[in-house]
C-alpha cells in the first residue's frame, strides 16, 4: 500500500537470506545513502535472524535529480527481484527511497531469514502532490510526534507535510519579530525556530516537503490576543478563549475573530511575518489560508463599511478577494506560490494560486475551468472519523465524491443553514474533461485537531491516511475495497513498528486512567467500537469539553480491524465456507460475556457508566449472532433481533450527515458498534427455527 502501477510476479522459489548487501552504481548523495542504512536498520528491527550466512544483493542504479524536494521531481523507479538479487532502478533520490519503501512491504520473515518475493515492479505516482495536513494549533503535536508522521508518510510514499500553524486556539512558531506570538499567542507551547529547521531538514531527508499554513484574515483570535489593534472587532470574553494545550469549546466565536483588512499597519504586519517565516520553510509554496471569514466581522465594523462604500465593494467577499489579491502579490514578489482553501476562487488573483479544496468536491469543477492548480481536500477529512472504506472511494477527479446532497441539504436549506450552497454538491456539472484533469495536482488527508491530542494523533491519521496514499498513488483502476481492507492490518503492524512506535505506549497510558480490574473488559469493548462520525465529536466536545478527551471514545478506532475481520468471516461463512465457524464462534462468545465482567468492574466510573448500553448491546448482538449460527432463531426471537439491529441501524444513521446533526439520539458515549454488519449478514442468512 500503495499499489505500485505495474506488478508482475515470477514463478520460481524465493531465496532466504539474513543479510543485504548493497552495492551503488555512479554517484549518490548523502540522502540516498541515509535512506539506505534506515532500509536496513529496519529490516533488522523486523528480523529475528542474528547468523550472517546466508546474503541477498541490493544493486541500485540511481540517476541525479536537480528537481529533488519539488513539484516536479522525479519519482518512479523499478525492481526486479530473482532468487535474492534485487535491482532496484530509480530515475533520482525521490525513486530510490520509494523503492526500499516496496521493499519493506515485500519482505516477509521466515525461520530461515528474510525472503523477498521474485516479482517485477515498474512504479510511478498517480499525483506528484500526496500530502498530509495536520492542524498543529487546536492541539499542540511535539517535535517528536510529527516525526514519526513523517516516518510513516515514507513508509506509504506521502511527500508533502502541510502544518497548520495558527488559528483561533495557537500561534505555534516562534518569531523573532513579533515575540507577543509566542508570550502570548501560544499558550506556552510553540516551536523554536531551530525546531523548526531541524524538522524540515527531518523531512526532506525523507523525501517530504514541508508546507506551512498561516491563516489570514480569519480565524485570526490568537494573533490578535497579541496583536489586538489589527482587529477588526472588539475581541470575546475571555471564557470564549482559548487556554494552555486545550481546543477552543466556547461555541465558535474562537474561529470568528478576522483581522481588519483595510488598514496599512495589518499588510505590513503579515508581510514581516510572512517574510521571516519564508526563512524557515524553504518550500515553493506558502498556505495563507483565506477559509471561513465571517462576513459581520467587517461589516459591523463602521470604518471597514466605510472602505467598502469608498471603494465600490458591494460585500465582505468581494472585500476579502482584494486583500487576498495582496497577500498573492507580495507572496510571488518573495518567489513563492501561494496556495489558499477554495474561497480563494473569488479573489482576484492570477491561474498560478493553488486552490485548496476544502468544501464541497464541486469547486474542483471551478477551480480547474479556472486552470488554477488544484488539491482535493474534500472527502479526505481524517477529523470527520470515517472509515477508510469511505476514504479510498473517493476520487480527487469525482466532483460527487464529498459534499451535502439528499436529506441532509433538504435539512440544510429548510433551516436557512448559512454554508448550505457552499457545502453542496452539484450533479448536474459533466466529469472533468481532459484538460480540467491536467491541473489536478494531488490532494492530501486531512486532520483538525479540535478533538485529537498527541497521545491519539497515531490512531487519529492511520492507518487511513495510507489509503488516501495508495489514492492518490495508485493507477485510477485500484479500487478493490475488500482487497484493501485485506491488506490493512499487515500495513498497521508496519507502521507501528517502524514508524508509529508510540501506539500502544500511548493506548496504555489513556487506558490507565482507569481502574486496573476494568481496563481489560473496556479494551474488549473499545476492539469492536468505532466513534461517531463527521462533526458529531465536535458537537460533543463543545458539551462536554476536554474531559471528552479521557473518554473511551478518544481511544476507539475509526477503522475496527478485529470487527472487520469478523464481518468478513461472516460473509465467508454465508456464502457457504463453514471452516470458519470456530473462529466465529470464539469472537462471539468473548463479546456475548464480556457484559458481565464490564458491569463488575466499571466502579462508578462516570465515563463507564456513560457506555454500558453499549456494553449490553454488544453482549447481545453476539449473542444473536451466536443464535444465528446454532441455527435457534424462532420467529419472535428473531423479530427481537431485528429490533435490535434497527436500533444500531439508528445510532449509525444519527452521525451519518456531514455538517449537521439529524433529528436522531446519539449512541451513549459516541460509541458505534462495529459488529453490526457482521451480525446483520448472519441473522438474515439464518432459517427461522421451528
Amino acid at each position: 500500500m500503495p499499489v505500485p502501477s505495474v506488478v508482475s510476479w515470477q514463478e520460481g522459489e524465493a531465496k532466504p537470506c539474513d543479510q543485504i548487501d548493497i552495492h551503488w552504481h555512479g554517484a549518490h548523495g548523502d540522502i540516498p545513502e541515509a535512506a539506505s542504512q534506515r532500509f536496513l536498520r529496519h529490516l533488522k528491527s523486523i528480523s529475528s535472524i542474528s547468523r550472517k550466512q546466508s546474503a541477498c544483493s541490493l544493486e541500485i542504479r540511481s540517476g541525479d535529480d536537480q528537481h529533488y524536494l519539488s513539484r516536479d521531481e522525479r519519482e518512479a523507479y523499478q525492481l526486479t527481484i530473482q532468487h535474492g538479487k534485487i535491482l532496484l532502478t530509480a530515475d533520482g533520490p525521490a525513486g530510490v527511497l520509494h523503492g526500499f519503501a516496496t521493499l519493506l512491504q515485500l519482505v516477509r520473515t521466515t525461520s530461515q531469514g528474510l525472503v523477498f518475493p521474485d516479482v517485477s515492479i515498474r512504479d510511478m505516482p498517480r499525483f506528484p502532490w500526496r500530502g498530509l495536513m495536520i492542524d498543529v494549533a487546536r492541539h499542540f503535536m511535539s517535535v517528536a510526534a510529527l516525526r514519526r508522521q513523517i516516518d510513516a508518510m515514507e513508509l506509504t510514499k506521502l511527500n508533502v507535510l502541510h502544518l497548520h500553524l495558527s488559528d483561533g486556539a495557537a500561534f505555534r512558531v516562534e518569531s523573532l519579530v513579533f515575540p507577543r506570538l509566542q508570550t502570548v499567542s501560544s499558550h506556552g507551547q510553540y516551536y523554536p525556530q531551530d525546531n523548526v529547521r531541524d524538522l524540515v531538514a527531518y523531512a526532506a531527508e525523507r523525501g517530504i516537503r514541508v508546507v506551512p499554513e498561516f491563516d489570514v484574515p480569519g480565524h485570526a483570535l490568537a494573533v490578535l490576543e497579541a496583536y489586538p489593534e489589527l482587529a477588526a472587532q472588539p475581541l470575546p470574553a475571555a471564557n470564549a478563549v482559548c487556554t494552555g494545550s486545550s481546543a477552543c469549546i466556547a461555541g465558535s466565536n474562537a474561529n470568528n475573530p478576522a483581522l481588519d483588512p483595510t488598514t496599512p499597519e495589518t499588510l505590513d504586519f503579515i508581510e514581516k511575518l510572512f517574510v521571516e517565516m519564508m526563512r524557515l520553510f524553504p518550500d515553493a509554496y506558502f498556505h495563507a489560508g483565506g477559509d471561513e471569514v465571517v462576513a459581520s466581522q467587517w461589516t459591523g465594523n463602521p470604518q471597514i463599511a466605510s472602505y467598502m462604500k469608498a471603494h465600490n465593494y458591494p460585500d465582505a467577499s468581494t472585500l476579502q478577494g482584494e486583500f487576498t489579491a495582496k497577500i498573492q502579490a507580495f507572496l510571488a514578489e518573495q518567489g513563492k506560490t501561494m496556495i489558499g482553501w477554495d474561497e480563494v476562487l473569488s479573489a482576484p488573483v492570477p491561474k498560478s494560486v493553488v486552490a485548496d479544496i476544502w468544501r464541497s468536491s464541486k469547486w474542483i469543477n471551478a477551480a480547474t475551468v479556472r486552470q488554477h492548480p488544484t488539491l482535493v481536500s474534500s472527502g479526505y477529512y481524517l477529523d470527520l472519523l470515517r472509515p477508510a472504506r469511505e476514504y479510498y472511494r473517493v476520487d480527487p477527479y469525482d466532483l460527487m465524491g464529498s459534499g451535502l446532497a439528499g436529506a441532509e441539504l433538504e435539512h440544510a436549506r429548510e433551516i436557512h443553514f448559512r454554508l448550505a450552497d457552499a457545502f453542496a454538491l452539484d450533479p448536474a456539472l459533466p466529469p472533468l474533461n481532459a484538460r480540467q484533469k491536467e491541473y489536478v495536482l494531488g490532494g492530501e488527508a486531512v486532520l483538525w485537531t479540535e478533538a485529537v491530542t498527541e497521545q491519539m494523533l497515531n490512531q487519529r491519521i492511520w492507518p487511513r491516511a495510507a489509503v488516501i496514499a495508495e489514492r492518490l498513488w495508485s493507477p485510477e483502476t485500484v479500487r478493490d475495497v475488500s482487497d484493501m481492507e485485506r491488506r490493512l492490518p499487515l500495513i498497521v503492524a508496519e507502521l507501528n513498528a517502524l514508524a508509529l512506535t508510540t501506539t500502544q505506549q500511548d493506548r496504555e497510558q489513556m487506558l490507565a486512567r482507569y481502574p486496573v480490574a476494568g481496563r481489560q473488559p473496556l479494551e474488549t469493548v473499545l476492539q469492536v467500537t468505532s466513534p461517531v462520525r463527521n462533526y458529531t465529536i465536535n458537537r460533543m466536545i463543545k458539551k462536554a469539553g476536554e474531559d471528552l478527551l479521557t473518554w473511551p471514545v478518544a481511544m476507539a478506532e475509526p477503522d475496527s480491524l478485529p470487527a472487520m475481520r469478523f464481518n468478513q468471516l461472516a460473509e465467508i461463512y454465508v456464502r457457504g465456507d463453514h471452516s470458519v465457524a470456530p473462529e466465529l464462534r470464539r469472537d462471539l462468545e468473548k463479546w456475548s460475556a464480556n457484559d458481565g465482567l464490564f458491569e463488575k468492574t466499571i466502579g462508578g466510573v462516570a465515563a463507564l457508566e456513560m457506555i454500558r448500553p453499549v456494553s449490553q448491546q454488544l453482549s447481545l448482538l453476539a449473542q444473536a449472532g451466536l443464535e444465528a449460527i446454532d441455527g435457534t432463531l424462532d420467529t419472535a426471537r428473531k423479530a427481537q433481533v431485528e429490533k435490535l439491529l434497527a436500533q444500531q441501524q439508528e445510532a449509525f444513521a444519527a452521525s451519518s450527515w456531514q455538517l449537521l446533526s439529524p433529528p436522531l439520539p446519539q449512541p451513549p458515549g459516541g460509541l458505534l458498534i462495529a459488529i453490526v454488519p457482521g451480525v446483520r449478514t448472519l441473522v438474515n442468512a439464518s432459517p427461522v427455527s421451528p
